[in-house]
């Protein structure tokens, strides 16, 4: 069996976590292992999820209310020890500097360009997966 690198999806639209998982695909870059995907839909499904599993990467949207992923992502990296890389959904190129703030790895635009997505995905888990080896 060949490793998979697991993604969770964090959104309160289940179209958005549709479009990260059909945008990003079985394998954002040759050199890495297939992807499995997680999907949450609120933050007590985030948390949970990340205490119970091992999480490679995780792709946050920043317009999910009420706890919007940038929020969320800052949360993450303040609580959780050896916080996943995490790619941040942003409603605008000039949200930037509020990936920024949240201590995101990425961030991507919303509507979500397949290319960025998967380059953003690839660069996090290449980090990630360097650091685990």
């Amino acid at each position: 069996m060949q490793p998979t690198a697991t993604v969770l999806v964090y959104s309160d639209d289940s179209s958005t976590r549709e479009q990260v998982r059909l945008a990003a695909g079985r394998r954002p870059a040759p050199d890495l292992p297939e992807l499995e995907y997680v999907e949450c839909a609120t933050l007590p499904a985030v948390l949970s999820t990340l205490q119970e599993r091992r999480i490679d990467v995780c792709v946050l949207d920043g317009e999910t209310a009420p706890a919007g992923g940038m929020g969320v992502c800052r949360q993450l990296k303040d609580e959780i020890f050896r916080c996943p890389p995490v790619v941040v959904l942003i409603g605008r190129p000039q949200d930037a500097w509020l990936a920024t703030w949240s201590r995101a790895e990425a961030a991507v635009t919303h509507p979500i360009d397949p290319v960025a997505l998967a380059e953003a995905l690839a660069r996090v888990l290449r980090q990630r997966l360097a650091v685990a080896s």
